[in-house]
């Protein structure tokens, strides 16, 4: 994580992708409200003041890692991001796709590849928690799949963002911070914010975008 750190203190613009799934697409969960890749553009190009800093998000809805790979020049190669923060594995880890944990493993690391061939630094995360008892062809696979993630972000040495970490040691917050299932909500997405700011060291308790809470 450091030299993405160092990039938020350089004088030159930044490109900061965030690729995924409908959890960063941001969809209809938010109720109008901003996502998190949104309140990262506020924080970094507002209050941190980075002006020309251009924040992308090309997350889709009901993705999996397979259309990430296969729209990946359209959606990231095209754009030569200095950062690529990817967040994935809410769909791979449906008994409904197919996918084991051994090809998520696969194409976690051929999307690592492509990011590595484009000059840029990827930031592999981890997802929200599910439901308790809420979608029973994920939830037994979810843990799994996190697990591959950590494992490819220790095997590479990429900066990983754990929010299922996170979310679990703020357990009694899940059903506040949830809009069904497995789609977090406004609250959600400041709490993905909030660690995200935590880990690149600009979290800044007066800050709006740093609140755990609408003010």
């Amino acid at each position: 994580m450091d030299a993405i750190r160092e990039l938020l203190k350089a004088d030159e613009p930044v490109k900061w992708l965030f690729y995924g799934d409908s959890i960063t697409h941001g969809a209809l969960h938010t109720f109008g409200r901003r996502d998190y890749t949104e309140l990262f553009a506020e924080r970094v190009r507002y209050e941190m003041a980075r002006t020309r800093d251009v924040v992308i998000n090309t997350a889709v809805s009901g993705n999996t890692t397979r259309p990430l790979l296969q729209d990946f020049d359209w959606r990231v190669a095209q754009f030569k991001p200095d950062v690529v923060f990817l967040m994935i594995g809410m769909n791979d880890c449906s008994d409904n796709n197919d996918i084991g944990p051994d090809e998520f493993e696969e194409n976690l690391n051929e999307l690592a590849d492509r990011v590595e061939t484009l000059d840029g630094s990827l930031g592999l995360q981890t997802t929200c928690p599910i439901l308790p008892g809420a979608a029973p062809d994920r939830e037994p696979n979810l843990p799994i799949f996190m697990d591959v993630i950590r494992s490819v972000a220790a095997e590479r040495d990429l900066p990983l963002v754990d929010h299922t970490r996170f979310w679990e040691q703020n357990a009694e917050k899940l059903y506040y911070w949830m809009s069904n299932a497995f789609h977090p909500n406004e609250y959600g997405h400041l709490a993905f914010a909030n660690l995200l700011f935590r880990e690149l060291d600009i979290l800044d308790p007066e800050s709006q975008t740093c609140r755990l809470h609408f003010p």
